[in-house]
């Protein structure tokens, strides 16, 4: 029996080539800003605690004087502005899912048109995602205070460490479970949405009819999915390094004539380094972002060629085998 998620790798490096050349500068800044919210997340803020606390600390449940009245609420307030900023780069990253499978699709990337046809999918997919990802953080949030809530109130620690160890193999388990879920949803959930029209648990339940009949052919593709992930993400980084090591040579030669000119200890200097650092910062940024676009249009079109040997009726390029009929 033919591995479509091996028999497909040539053919998707060829689909992708001829997506992205000849070189056109205003689709590949589609496809960066595109790659920018499709490959962010939400990632909780994490806090650091300390095992011991320094002399003169207040017993607990007690600010100390220095602290100003309403530091508690300016923490608040950056809390809360920046659970709003994740959700919205969850949200608009879950519509351009939708963008890219429709840029991928036609050949041709159109942010605003996609983004009219498909953005009641893409709320749809960002309310799964939320569903599927709240009970993860909170059973890993429970696990973590396990162990923390104990450390803070100075209480003996053997038991819950003790605990915090056996719920380490459930929380693997869940989060194995949780990347499946939500990688199959990415790359095999929304083509089918966009194919067949439908919603988000409709998609999964068609995928699901596919999956159990031929669970072999997505198994292999998972498999052959996370080591070309892992290969594109280490090239990738070495790319990125070399080119980051060519930017530091004129960031180090302006940061020497700089120190030549102003006193890099003074408000101006920490200006200049503060500028050099961010222009540093964006041009690392971008040249990821750059390198990014093939690696994510690769493995995308990977993902749609295997979709569509498996199942015919999921196709989403007609001309690469199939021609799909609309159900």
């Amino acid at each position: 029996m033919p591995l479509y998620a091996l028999e497909d790798l040539e053919e998707a490096f060829d689909v992708t080539r001829e997506f992205l050349t000849p070189l056109d500068v205003r689709q590949w800044l589609k496809l960066v800003f595109v790659v920018f919210f499709v490959g962010s997340g939400v990632s909780l803020p994490t806090t650091e605690f300390g095992t011991s606390a320094p002399s003169g600390t207040p017993p607990a449940g007690e600010l100390p004087s220095e602290v100003p009245a309403d530091a508690v609420a300016i923490v608040a307030a950056v809390a809360v502005a920046g659970l709003l900023l994740a959700v919205g780069v969850a949200l608009i990253g879950a519509v351009l899912e939708f963008v890219l499978i429709e840029s991928l699709r036609s050949g041709e990337v159109s942010i605003r048109r996609y983004w009219r046809r498909r953005w009641r999918q893409g709320v749809r997919l960002f309310g799964f995602r939320v569903a599927i990802g709240l009970p993860v953080i909170a059973l890993f949030v429970g696990w973590v205070g396990l162990l923390v809530v104990p450390l803070l109130a100075g209480r003996e620690v053997a038991a819950p460490s003790a605990v915090f160890l056996i719920g380490l193999p459930v929380v693997v388990v869940v989060a194995v479970v949780y990347s499946l879920v939500s990688g199959l949803t990415t790359v095999f959930v929304v083509p089918i949405m966009v194919r067949a029209e439908v919603g988000v648990l409709a998609a999964w339940r068609r995928l699901w009819g596919s999956v159990r009949t031929a669970w072999r052919q997505y198994l292999a593709y998972v498999a052959v999915a996370f080591l070309l992930t892992v290969g594109a993400s280490v090239v990738a980084s070495v790319l990125v390094g070399l080119v980051a090591l060519v930017f530091l040579v004129p960031a180090l030669l302006a940061v020497g004539v700089a120190s030549v000119t102003v006193s890099l200890s003074s408000s101006a200097g920490l200006a200049v380094l503060a500028a050099l650092a961010l222009l540093f910062g964006l041009a690392v940024l971008v040249c990821w972002l750059l390198v990014q676009v093939p690696v994510v249009a690769y493995l995308r079109y990977h993902a749609l060629l295997v979709l569509g040997d498996i199942e015919p009726s999921f196709a989403l390029l007609p001309d690469r085998g199939h021609s799909p009929e609309t159900p």
